[in-house]
């Protein structure tokens, strides 16, 4: 029977690279994806093997074509301004026959990226600083695609659509599938208190008030990678998400992550809330690469992105815990309840602090419009 490694190596051929792969490194477990590093005979080559969850992504060809069109048009970007296009985008690398997949026996997908060197990326932004160079970050993805107008494939259905999250919500609540929502009426109550403001935030996408944009999705700061030299930021990773939404999804989902000052499970609640030097750090970060390029009503609901992400996640987590923790790995029973009430908490930190957060946002902007 073949080994792990020689059934990799054998995938690895599959796809054309400078020259055959000889070893194959595990960085660690991803969350979603299996990734490998591919070691060649050219020491200074080397690449990315990843096996894409078919679960998550039901249309990797689609995905995959996605990626192609935005790199693509980065990398003209790249090159336009004199930068690096090995370095500052990420290249895919085609199979033998030309496909940007490959499809195993087992239908398994699979795809090859060159790998970046003199690089470094970080888990979490533990400093202002680096909070400002991670909207930066994700601000400089957003200007190179300002230009992009070709549509790209939905490929995770209603992704951060309030409209499709709350018609779960009902249904969720209607089945109550683990019989747990007559504990929970506290809870619930947070979600129906919100509905009808967060529903009218994403009607302003649906009435094209707030336009389609392409969005990244997935905007933790291990998502960016940084000259491993300078610590300036090199280019993002993480592609499979990018789909057309607001760009104000990428902007809440970032300061939900980055300017909490608990952990997204914290079980300590005094623990939980938003640090507005974080935000105000992370917000000058993005608003120097966007400022010019957003709509006013962009800059004008910048800060209440924030919190409709929050209230996303508080949602799912609950309606999660109430379907009987089917979608989130739980590392123990109410796991999805203690996450439920930490969002929450960063949510009402959010509320109590909108009035600085919106001000912030639009002395920012003042500064780079």
């Amino acid at each position: 029977m073949e080994t792990r490694t020689a059934q990799l190596l054998k995938i690895a051929s599959k796809f054309l690279l400078a020259s055959p792969a000889t070893a194959v490194e595990s960085p660690g477990e991803g969350f979603i994806n299996d990734t490998y590093i591919l070691h060649t005979a050219d020491a200074d080559t080397d690449y990315i093997l990843q096996r894409k969850n078919r679960n998550i992504f039901p249309d990797v060809p689609r995905m995959m074509e996605n990626i192609r069109l935005v790199t693509d048009h980065i990398r003209r970007k790249v090159i336009e301004r004199g930068g690096d296009p090995m370095r500052e985008v990420l290249t895919l690398i085609p199979t033998r026959d030309g496909e940007l997949y490959h499809k195993d026996e087992e239908g398994e997908y699979w795809v090859v990226t060159l790998f970046i060197p003199r690089t470094v990326t970080y888990s979490q932004a533990d400093s202002e600083d680096l909070a400002r160079k991670g909207g930066k970050g994700i601000g400089k993805f957003q200007s190179e695609l300002d230009d992009f107008c070709r549509p790209l494939s939905e490929t995770i259905k209603g992704f951060h659509n309030m409209r499709h999250r709350l018609m779960q919500w009902d249904e969720a609540i209607a089945a109550d599938r683990a019989g747990r929502c007559a504990s929970l009426a506290t809870e619930i109550g947070w979600i129906n208190a919100r509905r009808d403001e967060m529903l009218h935030f994403w009607e302003l996408v649906e009435t094209g008030t707030l336009p389609l944009r392409v969005t990244h999705n997935d905007t933790k700061i291990s998502n960016i990678l940084f000259d491993s030299d300078t610590n300036d930021v090199l280019c993002t990773i993480d592609l499979d998400t990018v789909m057309n939404s607001t760009s104000l999804n990428d902007f809440g989902d970032a300061i939900r992550s980055y300017a909490n000052t608990g952990a997204e499970d914290d079980p300590d609640l005094e623990r939980v809330g938003l640090s507005l030097g974080m935000f105000r750090a992370y917000t000058e970060g993005y608003l120097s690469q966007r400022a010019r390029q957003l709509c006013p009503a962009e800059i004008d609901n910048l800060a209440l992105s924030a919190r409709y992400i929050t209230f996303e996640q508080v949602l799912r987590f609950l309606m999660d815990y109430i379907d009987g923790d089917r979608y989130y790995k739980i590392k123990y029973p109410g796991h999805n309840l203690v996450r439920t009430h930490a969002q929450y908490r960063l949510l009402e930190s959010m509320e109590e602090q909108y009035g600085q957060m919106d001000a912030l946002v639009h002395q920012i902007f003042e500064k780079y419009r």
